[in-house]
Order: structure tokens, then sequence, then C-alpha cells
């Protein structure tokens, strides 16, 4: 048993930037952001035993990471608050760090604004996953992942364009 959970701990130590990525994409608060990560990890060791090496370790984990987000959001009928980040917060000394760091907050409040399925689309797109990678991960078609990916695509560009926001 002891071997089991240091391989568990070792696989989730190395790709624990999928956690954070998928619990940012869903929750906005800090708070709610480590109660998902820790919602993930806790459903990922329940299903670990379901791992059956047939795909990467990092693919599984980001099946089971975005259904338990998706579960998790719905369950908790939490409504992101989004609070639109103003370039007026943005000093014009900051180095590049720290406008970068801005145009990735001012993403996920775009994102936050989608719903639970296109989250998903857009995670798995920024993650360089295939149209057809998608649709298996989703349970759609590949021809269905690249029309709902495009869609999304276009409505967080107006998202952002809306929030007037430049990049």
């Amino acid at each position: 048993m002891k071997e089991k959970e240091t391989e568990f701990l070792n696989r989730i130590e190395k790709h624990k930037g999928i956690l954070f990525k998928v619990s940012k994409m869903y929750m906005d608060n800090p708070d709610d952001q480590q109660d998902l990560f820790q919602e993930i990890v806790c459903q990922l060791w329940k299903a670990y035993d379901s791992f059956r090496n047939e795909s990467q370790f990092s693919t599984w984990m980001y099946r089971v990471a975005v259904n338990t987000a998706i579960v998790f959001f719905k369950k908790e009928k939490r409504k992101v608050p989004v609070s639109p980040l103003s370039s007026d917060n943005i000093k014009e000394e900051e180095d590049d760090s720290h406008i970068k760091e801005a145009q990735i907050n001012h993403f996920y409040t775009a994102v936050n604004q989608l719903d639970k399925i296109e989250k998903a689309l857009v995670f798995y797109h920024l993650e360089g996953y295939s149209h057809k990678e998608i649709g298996k991960n989703m349970g759609i078609s590949e021809g269905n992942a690249r029309v709902k990916l495009n869609r999304t695509k276009n409505k967080l560009k107006e998202i952002i364009e809306k929030q007037q926001y430049g990049f």
C-alpha cells in the first residue's frame, strides 16, 4: 500500500500544474481554487485503481480533473464573481512580468464567463490537444470538437473585446 501511495504522490507532484490550471479555470477566488484542487486530488486518489496505463497518466489526470471541476462547480452552484481588470491598475513602470500576469488574469476573468463545457474546450486547447483528442476526452466527434472550439474561441474573443483590454 505504501508503494502505491508514493507512486501516486510522485505522479501528482510531477503534473500538479494541470491541477492548478483546472482550478484557476473554474474558480476565481483563491480559496475556492484551493478547495477545488483538493477535491480533484481526492477524486484522483479514489479513481487511481481504475488507471490502467492505456494512456499517459497526465491524459487520464486531465479527464478526471475537468470532470471533477464540472461536478464541483455544478454541485456547489457557485456563480463566479467577475471583476473586470482595468488597465488603470497597471502601472507603466512595471516590468513585463507584471503586464503578462495582468493579461493572464484578464484572460481567466474572460474564461470564467464561459460555460463549463466551453471552459473544458479552452483548457484542452491550451494544453495542445488535437481536435481528435479533445473529442475523445469529451465524448464528442472530432468535427464537433472543432466546431465547438472555434465557436468558443470567437465567444472568448468577443468577451475580451467587450472588456476593452488589448493584448
